[in-house]
């Protein structure tokens, strides 16, 4: 998994020149997800065929999103089918929009209600994994510490991924990301700078951004790489594009971290 991944949401008929042109640019990894309310799965997959990468230089990731989630007229699978089938339906669907039969990871892109229902969806993703169809299996949207811990009780293959918006109403996961620490998962952070406006706007980050020469985007970048989370970034700016992967040459000093980790406490 690169060390920062381009999101697709949001981007409707643009997706597929913003792919390209992330990919064109230097990012190897992209998340996207089986549902056409918020995401164009298939100009995701145009773009990656129209910027020439070969397959096994990038990072493919997509979702499975159960129906509270999707555009009723526009659904990936059968409404009617038993879960573990939209499930199967669902990711044949990211399979093509995709143009690979292996898909790097599969994430479930919220939580179910039913404890039943997540482990029959668990199970069907897990059906996946063993049939090496899917690489790695992970949750998003889950900032209930108890309920990912549930999961990782149930779980035959565990999950190796959580990815999460990062922002000061969840406290910043900070028990979810010191379970993911410890059980070796990779914790993914979303919405990172749009959610974030007063942490890149504090003192501490304006005057390491001055201090390293950067943008207070890359300093909060290259702290979440720093403490094990791999950010996403959905920006249409050619500028920020270069400027995201610029994240990767550079690091910050150990007392820089700490006075960015008291932000957060």
């Amino acid at each position: 998994m690169p060390l920062i991944l381009y999101g697709t949401a949001w981007k409707q008929d643009a997706t597929a020149h913003w792919v390209e042109t992330a990919l064109r640019a230097g990012f190897a990894g992209i998340d996207t997800a089986g549902q056409p309310r918020h995401y164009d799965e298939a100009a995701a997959g145009a773009g990656i065929a129209a910027s020439a990468r070969a397959r096994d230089t990038l990072y493919l990731q997509t979702k499975f999103t159960p129906i509270a989630g999707q555009d009723p007229a526009r659904l990936p699978y059968d409404p009617d089918a038993p879960l573990a089938t939209q499930i199967a339906q669902s990711f044949a669907s990211s399979q093509r929009n995709l143009s690979s039969e292996r898909i790097d990871a599969l994430l479930l892109h919220s939580p179910l209600r039913e404890p039943s229902a997540q482990r029959v969806a668990w199970r069907a993703f897990e059906t996946l994994a063993d049939a090496g169809q899917v690489g790695l299996l992970g949750i998003s949207n889950c900032y209930e510490p108890a309920r990912l811990a549930q999961l990782w009780r149930d779980a035959r293959i565990k999950p190796a991924i959580v990815q999460n918006r990062f922002y000061a109403q969840t406290g910043y996961d900070r028990e979810i990301r010191a379970f993911c620490r410890a059980n070796g998962l990779v914790y993914q952070s979303f919405w990172t700078l749009s959610a974030n406006p007063a942490l890149l706007n504090s003192a501490t980050v304006l005057g390491l951004a001055a201090a390293y020469d950067c943008s207070p985007a890359q300093i909060l970048f290259r702290w979440l790489i720093q403490n094990d989370v791999v950010p996403l970034t959905g920006t249409t700016s050619t500028t920020h594009l270069r400027q995201s992967l610029d994240v990767l040459a550079f690091e910050l000093e150990t007392q820089d971290c700490t006075a960015i980790a008291a932000l957060l406490a």
